[in-house]
């Protein structure tokens, strides 16, 4: 089925700028909506309830599990993390355009469901970057960071398997890169097919 809304999902190695990019990208662009996903991880630092994620426990997920609500979920790191299916489907569907921050393995599941979703990765300029920023963070303890640049190699492995590709080497050209595949992304022709319907009614378009 066919939205009027966009879905750009966007996934990267934990350390890669994920959040900061599509924070900084949700701060010009007041059309675009966040989705906030369900985790049974613990909040960090100052993190809340409802902003950046639901947090619920084991018992919570693997309910909406059986009952179907999670557009997608994955095991990441330890924790689960899920995409509300039913909260996407109604915003694209009243036009909205709406960004996610999912693994890759959610973002390849999205896609299979939503065929139109805009895929994007970003990647580290280097591993001993992506170290680095892990250890700047200061959120983890160093085991932790050795394994989250361990599953990051995993993760970079299915790039070939996104739309578009953006390397955080330096925040601001990343942060237009990503602008750009959302302005850009509005203009093509099936995008505006379905956002302007009336338009290209009114002007006999098929």
């Amino acid at each position: 089925m066919e939205y009027p809304g966009n879905l750009f999902v966007v996934a990267a190695p934990s350390g890669a700028g994920k959040s900061s990019l599509v924070n900084a990208l949700m701060e010009v662009d007041a059309g675009l909506s966040h989705s906030v996903s369900h985790t049974t991880r613990a909040p960090r630092g100052q993190e809340m309830h409802g902003r950046e994620y639901y947090f619920v426990s084991n018992a919570q997920f693997d309910q909406m599990v059986l009952q179907g609500a999670f557009l997608e979920w994955a095991n990441v790191h330890g924790n689960r993390y899920g995409t509300s299916k039913q909260a996407i489907e109604e915003r694209i569907a009243q036009g909205s355009d709406i960004i996610l921050e999912i693994d890759y393995q959610g973002a390849i599941q999205v896609k299979q469901i939503f065929q139109n979703a805009i895929l994007v990765f970003i990647l580290p300029p280097s591993w001993s970057e992506l170290k680095s920023r892990l250890q700047r963070r200061g959120e983890d303890s160093p085991d932790v960071i050795d394994m989250r640049v361990q599953n990051a190699a995993k993760e970079v492995a299915h790039v070939k398997e996104f739309d578009f590709v953006i390397i955080n080497e330096r925040f601001e050209l990343a942060l237009f890169d990503l602008k750009s595949i959302v302005h850009a992304q509005r203009l093509k022709y099936s995008a505006q097919r379905r956002a302007k319907a009336e338009t290209f009614s009114n002007l006999q378009i098929p």
